[in-house]
Order: structure tokens, then sequence, then C-alpha cells
């Protein structure tokens, strides 16, 4: 693909740029579908794929994070391999058992609150996890802000059974998750809460920790703007990190596994391991868990995977990239 369409855009550094449109292997986050783009820079392959409902002001964070990797590279690595979860979306107790056997990974996280599924679903789902994991593997659950207060504590009183590692993102906004998380303490529960949608989509990340809202903070590369601002946000939160996907390619994915071998200290499992999620990727072999870990490598895509998308798609995410750039000038 000749650079011409983005230079003309004023995108100077950019020397080649592909659209992907992948399927993915079950509904998650209510796609089914996954795309986006992969530019290529003097640093080499870079991706910017916002969910396409973001508005360009949201969407100008994952750019800055592509511009950042296409034209400066990766942070410098002190760790060869990143521990990782399997990540199990809202599916039924047998297929997320299966799923957590095959993955080899002694951490799982399940996602609960789905639109449209009743509370036992979630709970059948979380026991059928932690089944597979046994006693000595780590169950953390993911929310995504699904819950109220009251729901929370409802579902948190039936789940610690399952000895959760912590609940991700369970309410939506930062008070209510420091409501929740005092109204644990209060109860003498010890379910730890993480904070997602809280750091990245809240324009305040450091008001979680103000406000006492949570005991983890899990960090996503391209929407908090690239790696640099991320570490310097770690920095600056004080609190133990995940680093997490945005249901990348294994391009993406790349850069998330560097930030998370960049980090000084790395104590739990990290949520990169959702290239698995996807039925085919833009490289011949796709960035995912080896024996719980995914081994730092080089990655780059294979262009003849990318099967040709209609023309108007491609117009559609250049005409999206004007938007963004818009707000960035």
């Amino acid at each position: 693909m000749r650079p011409g369409p983005l230079r003309e855009r004023g995108v100077e550094w950019v020397e080649d740029w592909r659209v992907f449109d992948l399927p993915m292997r079950t509904r998650f986050r209510g796609i089914t579908r996954r795309r986006g783009m992969l530019l290529r820079g003097p640093a080499g392959w870079a991706e910017w794929s916002p969910f396409e409902e973001y508005d360009p002001a949201e969407a100008a964070q994952w750019w800055r994070a592509c511009v950042e990797t296409a034209t400066l590279g990766h942070p410098v690595s002190v760790r060869g391999e990143v521990p990782v979860n399997v990540t199990i979306p809202a599916e039924d107790p047998g297929s997320a058992h299966a799923r957590v056997l095959a993955s080899e990974c002694r951490t799982a996280k399940v996602k609960v609150a789905e639109k449209g599924q009743a509370a036992g679903e979630d709970v059948a789902r979380v026991e059928a996890v932690r089944d597979a994991l046994g006693g000595n593997g780590k169950l953390r659950v993911d929310a995504n802000g699904g819950w109220s207060v009251g729901q929370a504590l409802a579902m948190i009183k039936d789940l610690r059974a399952f000895d959760l590692e912590y609940v991700e993102q369970p309410c939506a906004t930062v008070e209510e998750l420091a409501a929740l998380r005092r109204e644990l303490a209060r109860r003498g529960w010890d379910v730890p809460l993480a904070a997602d949608e809280s750091i990245r989509r809240s324009g305040d990340p450091e008001r979680v920790v103000a406000m006492g809202a949570a005991d983890v903070a899990v960090i996503k590369l391209q929407p908090l703007g690239g790696a640099r601002a991320c570490l310097e946000l770690v920095e600056r939160l004080g609190l133990p990190v995940v680093i997490s996907s945005a249901l990348e390619s294994s391009v993406g994915l790349d850069a998330g596994v560097r930030l998370a071998a960049a980090l000084p200290e790395l104590d739990q499992a990290c949520g990169l391991n959702t290239a698995a999620l996807l039925t085919r990727d833009v490289v011949e072999k796709p960035l995912v868990a080896e024996g719980g870990v995914i081994t730092v490598r080089e990655v780059t895509p294979d262009l003849d995977l990318l099967d040709p998308v209609a023309a108007e798609v491609e117009q559609w995410w250049l005409d999206r990239l004007e938007q963004v750039l818009a707000v960035t000038r």
C-alpha cells in the first residue's frame, strides 16, 4: 500500500500501511470482528485500532501510541518473558472450563455482567474456571463497569467463595469503586478491586488513587497514549500493575508485551493473551502464550495474510484518521 493517502494527510513518517479485519472465535466485548490499521514507520510496524464507537478525541490517544511505536520503537526490556492470563468470554461453563485447560495458564480472567445474562450464569462460569484452575491457580473477574454498588456486593458475596485475586472494574465510576471498596473493608471481605476504565477513560486516572478506589491498576498501552506515557503513569500511581490488551492483533499486542517487559516490577499475570480469541491474525505465528508466558520477540506482519478489504472500508479508516488528526494538530 503506497503511503501517499496518509502523507497527503500530513503523516510524513509513514512508509506503508494496511487496514485489517479479523474475525473472532466468539463474541467478546459485544463484537465479532476486530478492525484497525497497521502502519510502518522508521522504527517498524505499529497498530492503530480504536474501537469504532470511540470519538476522535478518545481515538487520538490511540493514535499517539501508534506514532510513538512506529517512530521511536519499544522501551528497553528488563525481562525476556511476560506471564499472562487466559481470558474467558461470557460463554457457557463447559466452554470456559475447556478454554482454561487448553491455555496452560495459571491465571484466568473471567468476563461477567454481560448484558442479557443472569447472575447465575456468571457464578456457574466462574465456578467452572476455578475447577479447571484447581486450588493454586489465580482467578480474577471483569465486570467492565456493569454493576451498581449494590449489585457488586451481591455478586461478590457469591463469587468470593472461589478465592478471587481481584474484581476488575465492578462499577462504572471512581466514586462507586471507592464506595464499594470501603464497604468491602467494613464487611471484612478481602477482595481487591482493580481499575481499568476508570484509569484509561476517566481523563484523570490519578483520582483512582486519590479516592482510594482500587488496589490494582490495569494499564492499556493504546488508550493511554503509548508505552512511555504508561511507564510515567505507573510510577505516579504507585499501585501494582497489570498490563492488558485492547483486543489487538499480534502487532498491537507486541507493544503491550514490550511495555510489560520494561516495567521495573511485574508481580501479576498480564492480560495480553487475547490473540487466542481471533480466528486468524496478521502474523503467521500469533503472539499467544506457551506454558502461561509470552516470550518477547520480534513481531512483523505477514502482508500475505492480510485479506484485501473493500475500498470503502479503507476510506472509512482514512476519513476517521483525518478527524483524529484534526484534533491533534
